[in-house]
């Protein structure tokens, strides 16, 4: 039999280490097709190229057995253009990241990461999106590792139901210290954004984002809560954002 084929993907530049060690922990579960934009794109959240060109170019930078491919567009764009043009057969799973810093809580929103990973989602593959606790490129990946693969090997023996991709969040500690995984929510956090008011050189006035993010949401069953106390937090989530709860209640309008 084939091995599973697992499409990789990212938001932080095909030259990452975090995607260098999310390629490495696959390779070890299957064959590796490796679709990535060419520099960073955090924040792009389920952004798609429409006013511009894409390229889809064969590049190797390591041994890894996989095949890779850098393209100058987005996320979401690795993942439709990879699939278009790139696969020879359908992936069995979809992984993206590993993204330097969490994507918990709110956060999920603006992720390019997970915006890859929920456009595998609408593609119907079972998809998955990892993040770690760190913003440092040189920091220790190897516990990352041990966790990526263990959950993807999970996924691929059990599936994912349609339209659900799991958004993977891993604390920055020893693998000894990591206390296992926990199934959790999505916090209810918030950022609060100021942008700070800059003048160029000649003149004319910028704006340069800033924030704090603000920890409101004070149960013990959210992401934020299992990432705080040393365990890795796994969240399904989903691309239909219907309210299905309140289409009842809203029925008055349609009189």
């Amino acid at each position: 039999m084939a091995k599973p084929l697992i499409f990789v993907t990212n938001d932080d530049g095909i030259t990452a280490p975090g995607i260098r060690a999310l390629i490495a922990a696959m390779n070890e579960l299957g064959e590796v097709l490796v679709v990535a934009p060419d520099s960073v794109h955090s924040g792009k959240s389920h952004a798609v190229t429409i006013h511009q060109p894409l390229y889809l170019d064969a590049i190797k930078i390591d041994d890894g057995p996989q095949k890779e491919y850098k393209t100058n567009g987005m996320p979401v764009d690795a993942v439709k253009l990879g699939l278009a043009h790139a696969v020879q057969r359908r992936p069995d799973l979809l992984v993206s990241g590993l993204n330097h810093g969490v994507n918990n809580s709110v956060n999920v929103l603006y992720s390019g990461t997970m915006g890859a990973a929920l456009e595998g989602a609408i593609e119907g593959i079972p998809s998955i999106g990892f993040s770690l606790d760190n913003y440092d490129w040189q920091a220790d990946l190897e516990p990352a590792k041990h966790y990526m693969k263990k959950i993807a090997r999970q996924v691929l023996q059990d599936g994912l139901p349609q339209g659900i991709a799991l958004n993977v969040n891993i604390p920055y500690l020893p693998l000894n210290e990591i206390k296992g995984i926990k199934v959790a929510r999505q916090a209810q956090d918030k950022w609060h954004e100021n942008y700070d008011k800059r003048t160029n050189p000649f003149g004319r006035d910028y704006y340069w984002l800033n924030g704090n993010f603000s920890y409101e949401d004070k149960g013990t069953d959210t992401d934020v809560f299992a990432l705080k106390n040393g365990y890795v937090s796994v969240v399904p989530v989903q691309y239909d954002l219907t309210a299905h709860h309140l289409i009842n209640h809203l029925k008055n309008l349609e009189q």
